[in-house]
């Protein structure tokens, strides 16, 4: 059950990424319609990167300071574009929802070992504690419990105790705040509710 679940949020993920990646292509398109330079700025720089690997696997060092310079040249003049129409750099880049780990779920460190990222955890988290009956916990909790819904009247007959259901209701959640109250107290026992509603 819980690979299905990290398995299924990991598709989500997977198709988050996707779709930032598609509205970024789809703002470029835009953009490069109304000012072209930059898209041909775009495209110079993809050459000028392939150069440079190019001649650093063939050890052709002479020409990398060239290359770089160029680059710089280019971006320099990308960066006073963009100013220019009030464009933050950012705009070219995805709009990733999580920017650790840029919706893939999980980052690197610089040992290079792949961790899981705080989003996705939190979201396994999150779904847990739904699963839990647990989401509305600023509502059902011991200062909303409303002891008075109990009967104050005893009936042994019926309920097979000499006290009232209420006065066993207050007792039970009497116990429940000092389970609470002790929950780090390694002396503290665990709780048990069976039977049914009113039972103890």
């Amino acid at each position: 059950m819980a690979n299905e679940l990290l398995n299924s949020l990991l598709k989500e993920y997977e198709h988050k990424k996707m779709q930032a990646e598609l509205d970024l292509e789809k703002r470029k398109e835009l953009l490069y319609k109304k000012i072209p330079r930059l898209s041909e700025i775009e495209s110079e720089l993809n050459h000028f990167a392939i150069q440079t690997t190019k001649n650093i696997l063939n050890n052709n060092s002479n020409s990398l300071n060239e290359l770089y310079d160029k680059v710089n040249i280019l971006k320099n003049e990308k960066a006073k574009i963009l100013k220019e129409n009030n464009i933050t750099e950012d705009y070219l880049k995805p709009f990733y929802e999580c920017k650790i780990c840029n919706d893939t779920g999980y980052i690197q460190d610089n040992n290079y070992k792949t961790t899981m990222c705080s989003c996705l955890k939190q979201k396994l988290l999150d779904i847990s504690f739904n699963k839990s009956n647990m989401s509305n916990l600023d509502k059902e909790n011991f200062e909303h419990f409303n002891e008075n819904i109990f009967s104050d009247k005893i009936d042994i007959e019926k309920y097979k105790s000499n006290i009232s259901p209420r006065d066993n209701i207050r007792q039970i959640k009497d116990k429940c705040v000092e389970f609470v109250n002790n929950f780090d107290n390694p002396n503290e026992h665990n709780l048990l509710f069976v039977g049914n509603t009113g039972l103890r």
